[in-house]
């Protein structure tokens, strides 16, 4: 996704970080705006990520959420003007520091995770549904290729075919269908949804941390593409699908609350 400028010194205040003895939960807090991200909840995500000491990390959204994707308004603007949103050619920071990291990460998904927040569940080691969640790749719809995670994890959990037309089509599952086709590992009651990863978590956190790094490391290189070069590609692609009338078009019909008419220009 886009880079923005921003300053050098942020408060956090879009996400919390709670300590559980060598386990961190990430909560985005944004929950009057379902958890969207703007520029400074990217920047907030990949400090967080980029510098955490735990030894395992739950991530999480406040209710009724997970992240329902960027916040359209701030990031993509009404969809009225012709000049395109300035994408850097390069791997989102954001998921460069999720991606690269050697801490085990559990994303807790209590609510919709679709566009970026779909991304986020990807980019974590494992899933954990409440029966509330809901997943799409909704990139499609605002005229737009999805971030690194789309393209290079999903088919890895549930095979090309099924990834092609989630990606495709920008339709959202239910948890037990996100379930039944691999891409979360296990449903659970809302409630017990926090708690059933923090368990997890804890349970990683005892084992040797060395070990634990390593081991995450070597799944990375023997299963992940280059993430930066795939970060380069998506970057060019955005760059150019930014430029289109149907990505204006799939954010004004966002915006105004009615279905998309796509030309193809």
């Amino acid at each position: 996704m886009p880079e923005a400028v921003t300053p050098e010194d942020i408060t956090p205040e879009d996400i919390s970080i709670e300590r559980h003895g060598e386990v961190e939960l990430i909560t985005i807090n944004r929950p009057q705006k379902r958890n969207a991200l703007r520029w400074q909840t990217y920047d907030e995500l990949e400090e967080a990520f980029r510098t955490s000491t735990a030894r395992c990390i739950v991530l999480t959204g406040a209710d009724p959420a997970f992240c329902s994707g960027d916040d359209v308004k701030e990031i993509m603007g009404s969809g009225s003007s012709d000049k395109p949103l300035k994408v850097e050619h390069r791997i989102t920071p954001a998921a460069g520091a999720m991606l690269r990291t050697d801490v085990p990460i559990i994303a807790a998904v209590n609510g919709a995770a679709v566009g970026w927040g779909m991304e986020m569940a990807l980019m974590a080691d494992f899933r954990i549904a409440s029966e509330l969640a809901r997943f799409g790749e909704l990139f499609v719809l605002r005229g737009l290729c999805t971030d690194v995670a789309g393209i290079g994890r999903l088919a890895q959990l549930v095979g090309r075919e099924k990834a092609a037309e989630l990606l495709f089509t920008g339709d959202v599952i239910d948890a037990e269908t996100a379930r039944s086709i691999g891409l979360v590992g296990r449903v659970v009651p809302h409630a017990e949804l926090v708690p059933t990863a923090l368990e997890l978590a804890q349970k990683i956190a005892a084992r040797p941390p060395l070990a634990v790094q390593k081991l995450k490391e070597g799944l990375r290189l023997a299963t992940d593409p280059d993430w930066e070069a795939l970060g380069k590609w998506v970057g060019a692609s955005l760059s150019e699908l930014f430029r289109t009338e149907d990505h204006r078009e799939g954010v004004r019909s966002f915006l105004e609350k009615r279905p998309p008419v796509f030309t193809g220009r």
